[in-house]
């Protein structure tokens, strides 16, 4: 049986929240950077702790005016310091409800950054190493960012996503380019069977790109993402898919 996680980014003001969790097994919760505050990540985490969700910390280039999907000049200590207050405010709001925080997902451009470029790969997983050591590191399958976290001694989780368009070199198809989202839902649940059946992804030039799929994503920010998150799950479900978090026993 092929086992995988199903994670939704979470907290981020988009009103769906309560209706996503249900369906998922792990969330990435805004903490601060790109949106989210104390009450929304408490809110955030009670809701997961009441339908058993894998609570994750989802820090970002501290840019809430553009959602922290702008690429910031920050040197790499400032990353690391970013990252760090970002992850504790979360981990503040588990410890408050006795909740444990399970992994770490950074966000937007600082997540694309961290896949190519391995100085700010190395920034984050080691921030996530000072902040815990146990927690999880997701970043894109084959990516600067899992690399570093195994290097580092993180366990890691190669994430692959259901309804973002690939380039050749494994890489997300940049926002704002042509077929970069995948908006309909029968093309994306064919990316995800194809995921699970093949191991590969077809990128926008017609190669095969073969990935590592231990997490699949889904934004919750989409105006569809209950009906997007509904379907996928009868889809993960229909294929024999044993959905859990990274980490956690049956």
């Amino acid at each position: 049986m092929v086992r995988l996680d199903f994670n939704c980014d979470l907290g981020e003001g988009c009103g769906n929240d309560a209706a996503i969790v249900p369906l998922v097994s792990s969330a990435s919760i805004a903490c601060g950077g790109h949106a989210g505050d104390a009450g929304s990540m408490r809110e955030t985490v009670a809701l997961c702790q009441r339908h058993g969700v894998a609570i994750g910390a989802h820090p970002s280039y501290e840019d809430r005016a553009h959602f922290g999907r702008r690429e910031l000049a920050l040197s790499m200590d400032e990353i690391h310091a970013s990252v760090i207050r970002q992850v504790r405010a979360l981990q503040a709001a588990c410890n408050e409800s006795g909740a444990t925080l399970h992994h770490v997902k950074p966000h937007g451009a600082l997540y694309n950054v961290a896949a190519r470029d391995r100085a700010v790969a190395d920034a984050i997983a080691s921030a996530v190493r000072d902040v815990d050591p146990a927690l999880i590191l997701f970043g894109l399958s084959g990516s600067h960012l899992t690399e570093s976290g195994s290097a580092q001694g993180l366990r890691v989780a190669h994430e692959v996503f259901a309804e973002r368009a690939y380039e050749a070199d494994g890489r997300l198809a940049p926002r704002g380019t042509p077929g970069a989202m995948i908006e309909d839902l029968d093309a994306s649940l064919a990316q995800v069977r194809r995921l699970l059946r093949e191991g590969d992804v077809i990128a926008r030039d017609g190669q095969r790109v073969p990935l590592r799929a231990d997490t699949l994503c889904l934004h919750g920010d989409r105006v569809d993402a209950v009906a997007f998150a509904t379907a996928l799950r009868a889809a993960l479900g229909d294929e024999g898919v044993d959905i859990r978090a990274p980490g956690h026993a049956q």
